[in-house]
């Protein structure tokens, strides 16, 4: 069967625009979603398991031809459900489907595992009419396995590339089949999940906007875990549009996800409905140098300084410096480590019986039980996370977790917005990560260039919670001055 088979070759000019532009093209009749399955299978073919070999696509769905099929047939009949109708979306492997697809973080203890129902996320892409493409290859366990176990590794899937450089520049973690197969147009968007720069991080490595919303905006429900406090999914695509779009979709209540609940009321629906190309007129965004931007090579320096004087360009007011006062805190992995026994306890008990793994102890023994394929660089984050009790009663967890509230929020990022009264703060790519993981705060990453020597760089506006909208309104001004983003050139 050749790549012009179904109009797959015809179709992969459409998988890098933008959702709207394909919902217009699919009501003229220009291109369907069956086309789009079939351009984003051909070149799943070319590039990932073949060419620079990507390897960012773990799994495909058997029915997505047929998925495909019957929403064609049914924007025929009925119309379009909305803007995500047809489009082939890849789920990270750590998000149940309730379908013939595994799900597995990456591990070949849970290779033979079938999610019982779809996540809550899933649930939402399928109601509004997305393709579940498949599932994107990530770093094992959401990288909270070991030390050292490089960005996009698992022993299921094996290693991740990055599209601008393979073999060359860091792919992100831990949702790196995510970023790297929508950055090489594999699939039109993605869902990624962070619990500390999962989504950020590939998606500036990768040349995307990435969202990692406020904790509790999307439901947690069929994920996963590693930590209560800090989990979230989000979107990956390639335009600010796309992702709120996506965002939009995924966010919402879930009675089985407490954190969920606390979404306010007047929480806006439509999120494209707060696209301002000039939103940073007269917008206060701050700099937070200490402790972050001396992380930073200089080739990324450059890129930023860039970034910043587009802001002051397009009107913004920036504060520079920012900092942040409790940057330098002794920060640790404490909440994590407490957090991820019980988490994962908790998903791994109610999994079939022919699943070899139902506890964080079962799979540290699967691990040791066949060493050569899954110890390749330890359990390190695994081994502590067992010695914990497992019931958030220890001292030192209440303690950190305590801690990491206080400095993350009030004697942190709230201080800093507050004192200078800005409306965000901006980083280098995911260095601001941590710090707004542990506040439960959103963030946007958004493409502002690239070194010398091609490797993305990302912007990224930080804010308190449930600032999704703002941080999209001025990420969307910031996208549309720059036009920074530039494809991968994969052929070359």
């Amino acid at each position: 069967m050749s790549d012009t088979d179904f109009g797959a070759t015809q179709a992969q000019a459409w998988l890098s625009r933008p959702v709207a532009e394909i919902q217009s093209g699919m009501e003229r009749g220009e291109v369907t979603a069956c086309d789009l399955v079939a351009a984003c299978l051909s070149r799943t073919a070319r590039y990932d398991q073949a060419g620079p070999g990507l390897n960012a696509v773990l799994e495909i769905n058997p029915d997505a031809w047929h998925i495909a099929e019957a929403l064609d047939l049914e924007r025929k009949t009925r119309g379009p459900r909305g803007p995500l109708h047809g489009i082939p979306v890849l789920v990270k492997d750590n998000i149940d489907t309730g379908d013939r697809m595994h799900t597995s973080a990456g591990s070949i203890a849970l290779k033979d595992s079938y999610a019982a129902k779809d996540a809550f996320v899933a649930k939402r892409l399928r109601d509004a009419g997305a393709v579940i493409l498949g599932k994107g290859n990530m770093t094992e366990w959401a990288n909270f396995m070991t030390q050292g176990m490089p960005s996009g590794y698992s022993s299921r899937g094996g290693q991740v590339k990055n599209p601008y450089g393979p073999g060359r520049f860091d792919v992100g973690g831990s949702s790196s089949g995510s970023g790297a197969a929508v950055a090489a147009d594999l699939a039109v968007m993605a869902v990624g999940t962070e619990t500390s720069g999962s989504i950020l991080s590939p998606s500036s490595q990768n040349s995307l906007v990435g969202i990692k919303p406020t904790v509790g905006l999307v439901s947690r429900s069929g994920i996963i875990p590693i930590s209560h406090s800090q989990d979230t999914a989000g979107p990956m695509a390639h335009t600010v549009a796309d992702a709120a779009t996506l965002l939009q979709v995924l966010m919402g209540r879930d009675a089985d996800d407490p954190a969920t609940w606390r979404i306010p009321a007047d929480f806006p629906h439509d999120l494209t409905a707060h696209l301002d190309a000039g939103a940073l007129r007269g917008a206060r965004i701050g700099v937070p140098r200490s402790g972050v931007w001396d992380k930073l090579p200089a080739s990324k320096q450059a890129v930023m300084e860039e970034a910043i004087r587009a802001l002051r360009d397009a009107g913004a007011q920036v504060v520079d410096p920012a900092d942040i006062p409790t940057v330098t805190a002794p920060w640790g992995l404490e909440v994590l480590v407490h957090e991820f026994k019980p988490a994962l306890n908790a998903y791994l008990g109610r999994l079939a019986p022919h699943v070899p793994v139902h506890t964080l102890a079962d799979v540290i023994a699967f691990n040791l039980r066949y060493a050569d394929k899954m110890l390749k660089y330890g359990q390190v984050w695994m081994l502590e996370a067992e010695k914990t009790s497992g019931s958030l009663t220890d001292p030192a967890y209440i303690r950190a977790r305590l801690r990491d509230l206080r400095w993350s929020r009030a004697e942190g990022i709230d201080r800093v917005l507050s004192d200078h009264g800005l409306d965000a703060l901006l980083f280098p790519n995911n260095l601001g990560a941590g710090i707004a993981a542990k506040a439960g705060y959103p963030s946007i990453t958004v493409p502002a260039g690239y070194t010398g020597e091609g490797e993305p760089v990302g912007a990224t506006f930080t804010g308190p919670a449930f600032s999704e909208p703002r941080l999209i309104r001025l990420a969307y001004a910031f996208e549309q001055f720059t036009q920074a983003r530039r494809a991968p050139r994969l052929d070359a």
